[in-house]
């Protein structure tokens, strides 16, 4: 059995599942995920965080620090990837077996990750090749529960004449996902840093190897995680 099974283990609710996942991305940083944050992105009410809190911290999946926020326990963060690992895993199956456009995955990998048993995950995963990446380029943890970190800044802070490749799409919101999309700007694509304009301005953009230019409004490449292409792989096509 994988370190991300837990079927000898009795289930968690899909509210706990909810919780440890908000909590992971929220804390992932290595700070705290305070109720308010947790609350927010949940949409729900403070006072249920308070309560959700409490039975977690009480069944040893996180530690509740007063005046700072919660962590993930060990186990908490093991049950937090496998749901993770979960998402990710349908979201990349919806896309390439079953043919979603990336802006509609979101929506139901949250609803079936909680219903599909830790068997048909791995199935799924061997059928895709057991993938490092979902469609938006978020990690997938592996069946160990290990998951890829690496450095990646925002297109927004990235300098003028700065050869890149886009990692990561940091939004779900479908109408911005399909702008991009038409855009040509999907994680594997290479594009080097035109210019920018002062006073949080639009960033404009090059394509490799076409050269066609795009220009991004600050808000949305805040959410373009890239990393700079070492000087060995400039010239090589986007995978």
């Amino acid at each position: 059995m994988s370190a991300l099974t837990r079927d000898a283990n009795p289930p968690l609710t899909k509210s706990v599942e909810d919780y440890l996942k908000v909590i992971y991305h929220l804390s992932s940083q290595g700070g705290f995920a305070t109720t308010s944050d947790i609350a927010g992105m949940l949409e729900v009410a403070p006072p249920s965080v308070s309560g959700m809190v409490k039975r977690l911290s009480d069944t040893g999946l996180i530690e509740h620090v007063p005046y700072r926020g919660v962590q993930l326990t060990a186990q908490g963060r093991r049950e937090a990837l496998r749901m993770i690992r979960r998402h990710r895993i349908l979201e990349l199956f919806l896309t390439q077996q079953l043919g979603y456009d990336w802006d509609g995955v979101h929506a139901e990998a949250e609803r079936l990750e909680h219903a599909v048993s830790d068997g048909l995950i791995e199935r799924m995963a061997n059928a895709l090749g057991q993938p490092q990446y979902d469609p938006h380029g978020d990690p997938i943890p592996t069946a160990a529960g290990e998951i890829e970190e690496t450095e990646l800044m925002p297109l927004a802070d990235a300098p003028v004449g700065a050869k890149l490749e886009l990692r990561q799409v940091g939004t779900q919101d479908a109408a911005r996902l399909r702008y991009l999309a038409d855009q040509g700007l999907t994680p594997g694509v290479l594009l080097v840093v035109s210019d920018r304009q002062p006073f949080n301005g639009p960033t404009t953009i090059a394509l490799a190897p076409s050269g066609d230019p795009r220009i991004v409004g600050r808000d949305l490449a805040q959410l373009l995680w890239c990393r700079e292409v070492p000087v060995e792989d400039r010239g090589r096509p986007a995978t």
